[in-house]
C-alpha cells in the first residue's frame, strides 16, 4: 500500500522521500519503479519533507512516530494513516508537538490497475486541506470527515470490525463445511443471499497470506470496541483464529493448502 500510494503523489510531480536505511532489495526496486527519491537516513527524509504519510502494520505506528519525533519534525504536517485506535493518535500526537498530527485511514485495496482506494481524514482543517489537495489528480479519493483527531482511525476500525471478521468467519464456515463434505451444499445455500462472503472460495487464500497484518488490526478494533463498552470478543477470536496463518505473509496460496493451515494449531 505504501509504495502504491507513493507512486500517485509522485505521478502528479511532487518530489517522493523514501528512506533506503535497512530496506532489502523488493523495496529498492518498488521504489526505482515509481521514481521515488533515495535518501540515506530517516533524519534526512524528516528534515526534507513538509508531509510525513505513515502506513504501516499498526503495531510499529507509535515506534515510526517516536523515530521521527527524535529527529525533530516540526512545522510540517505528519498523517497518521494506520489501522489505530483513536487513543493511541492521541499519544502520537503528544509526541509530535512541533508538527500538524492529521489523522487519518486507507479503505480500499492499492491505487494502481484503476483501483482507487479512500482516505479519509480528521485533524486541523488547513492541514488536512494540505492532504487533500495533495491526492486531488490521483487514483486516492482523499475526504475530510471533521477536525477531530480519531474520526478517521475510528472510522477504518468500525469497516475493520465488519469486513476483516467476515472474511475470517467465510473462511471458518467452508473449512467446517468441508470437513464434513457439505461444501458444495454451503454454496449452493449462499447463493441466495446476493453479496455473501461464503462464495468467495478464492479469498481465503488471500486471508490467509494477509493475516499477519488484518490481526493486528482486529486487535485494534476489539481495544475501540471495549472503549466504547461494545464487546470485543469476536473481533479477538477473529484475530485468534488468524494466528494458524500468521507464517504465510504475502503467500500464494492455493485453498486446499490455506485450509490446511487454518485447521494446523500453533
Amino acid at each position: 500500500m505504501g509504495a502504491a500510494v507513493a507512486a500517485q503523489v509522485r505521478a502528479t510531480g511532487a518530489t517522493v522521500l523514501w528512506c533506503s536505511a535497512g530496506r532489502g532489495a523488493s523495496t529498492r526496486q518498488r521504489a526505482a519503479e515509481v521514481g521515488l527519491t533515495e535518501v540515506s537516513g530517516l533524519g534526512e527524509l524528516v528534515g526534507r519533507s513538509q508531509i510525513l504519510l505513515s502506513i504501516c502494520p499498526p503495531a510499529a505506528a507509535e515506534a515510526v512516530a517516536n523515530e521521527v519525533a527524535a529527529h525533530g519534525f516540526k512545522d510540517g504536517v505528519y498523517v497518521e494513516a494506520n489501522a489505530i485506535t483513536p487513543g493511541r493518535v492521541g499519544r502520537i500526537a503528544a509526541v509530535l508537538p512541533d508538527a500538524t498530527v492529521v489523522d487519518g485511514s486507507v479503505i480500499g485495496s492499492p491505487p494502481r490497475d484503476g483501483k482507487r482506494p479512500r482516505l479519509f481524514l480528521s485533524g486541523p482543517g488547513d492541514a488536512a486541506d494540505q492532504v487533500v489537495k495533495l491526492f486531488a489528480a490521483t487514483d486516492v479519493q482523499a475526504r475530510v470527515l471533521g477536525t477531530e483527531l480519531g474520526q478517521a482511525s475510528a472510522l477504518k476500525l468500525a469497516y475493520t470490525s465488519y469486513q476483516k471478521a467476515s472474511r475470517v468467519l467465510a473462511a471458518l464456515s467452508y473449512a467446517l463445511a468441508a470437513d464434513h463434505g457439505v461444501e458444495d451444499e454451503l454454496l449452493e445455500v449462499a447463493a441466495g443471499r446476493s453479496g455473501s462472503y461464503l462464495l468467495e472460495t478464492g479469498y481465503i487464500a488471500k486471508t490467509a497470506a494477509r493475516a499477519w497484518r488484518w490481526g493486528p488490526e482486529l486487535i485494534e478494533a476489539a481495544e475501540l470496541l471495549e472503549e466504547c463498552g461494545l464487546p470485543g470478543d469476536p473481533m479477538r477470536g477473529a484475530a485468534d483464529a488468524l494466528v494458524r496463518w500468521e507464517g504465510e505473509r504475502d503467500a500464494e496460496l492455493g485453498l486446499a493448502e490455506a485450509l490446511a493451515r487454518l485447521h494446523s494449531s500453533r
